[in-house]
């Protein structure tokens, strides 16, 4: 018997899953945020930050519509 088995079982994969989704939701509202704010405040386009929320938010959604799909 594997003796990963016990630590690695469905409750520990689908806990992982959900972490990582919440991080990489997080991780694009807080991109976005700080492109919000560099514009509001220093009236500066951080065109790196804009396109790590935009990627970030596409994956999303692409995801979520492939694997909608494939059920």
């Amino acid at each position: 018997m594997n003796p990963f088995a016990k630590l690695l079982d469905e409750r520990f994969l689908e806990h992982r899953r959900r972490s990582t989704s919440v991080a990489g939701m997080l991780g694009g509202t807080v991109a976005m945020g700080l492109f919000v704010y560099r514009v509001v405040v220093d009236h500066v386009w951080s065109w790196d930050l804009l396109s790590v929320g935009i990627v970030m938010a596409l994956t999303k959604v692409s995801l979520m519509a492939w694997y909608s799909k494939s059920d």
